[in-house]
């Protein structure tokens, strides 16, 4: 299991300041969600961690590993240990659920066509969608597409699953569904689990750690008791739905 330490990161798009100097340390094997509102920095936070952004300053550690101080060649093999879910689960629409799922597995593991097809197949008992390999994405639900998504995640057994508002635009079932399968994912991988998202109903169910992050910067931190016992005024607001529902 691996940690990813955030020191200091900042980043500016056109003068405009996004990350104002984030500090976070994510533990190895827990799930840690990152919430905040629109605009806060949470999907460029997270397109640093995978290499796809890099910081006018600051560093993430993986490991102990300073991702910014990798070639190309080595920051590809890093990636290798990274699985993600993206928002709208980003499958290829030419490609059918198996072709889909296989994708990372013929372009980064030479193996056999039957270990290929067992792996994709195994994949799909995981998140509980067996049967579908033929279907294409326009056959599938929103959260069928979902669970598709994660299932090519995951093919490379990562050991570190990042999601992007991951129960984004699903109703209260599907997204309770996901969550428990963002937890059973989790569990069965011992992977280190991140994930950004506004969700507070599905970021109290399943967080080990919470950090919330406001005007590009890390406001607070702790496991979800944490949360709604704050008095940190831009968290009570943020979580002002849930206990003014007292739940």
């Amino acid at each position: 299991m691996r940690s990813l330490e955030i020191k200091d990161l900042k980043k500016s798009f056109h003068g405009q300041s996004v990350l104002r100097g984030i500090n976070l340390e994510i533990p190895a094997g827990q799930i840690t969600v990152i919430i905040g509102g629109s605009g806060t920095g949470k999907s460029v936070l997270l397109k640093h961690i995978v290499g796809l952004v890099r910081p006018d300053s600051g560093q993430i550690f993986f490991d102990g590993i300073n991702l910014f101080e990798l070639g190309r060649e080595e920051m590809n093999q890093v990636r290798m240990n990274f699985g993600m879910l993206f928002q709208d689960a980003a499958l290829f629409d030419s490609m059918n659920v198996f072709e889909n799922i296989a994708f990372p597995l013929r372009q980064h593991r030479k193996i056999g066509e039957t270990e290929l097809r067992e792996i994709v197949k195994q994949k799909l008992r995981d998140i509980n969608l067996s049967g579908i390999e033929e279907k294409y994405p326009s056959e599938l639900s929103g959260g069928m597409r979902k669970r598709v998504g994660l299932a090519r995640a995951i093919v490379l057994d990562p050991e570190v699953i990042l999601y992007d508002e991951p129960t984004t635009g699903l109703d209260p079932v599907m997204a309770k569904a996901i969550d428990d399968l963002i937890v059973s994912t989790h569990q069965r991988l011992k992977a280190t689990t991140v994930i950004i998202s506004h969700d507070i109903h599905s970021s109290l169910r399943i967080a080990n750690k919470i950090a919330m992050l406001h005007d590009g910067k890390v406001v607070a931190e702790g496991d979800p008791k944490s949360f709604l016992k704050s008095s940190n005024r831009v968290v009570t607001e943020f979580f002002e739905p849930v206990l003014r529902r007292d739940i």
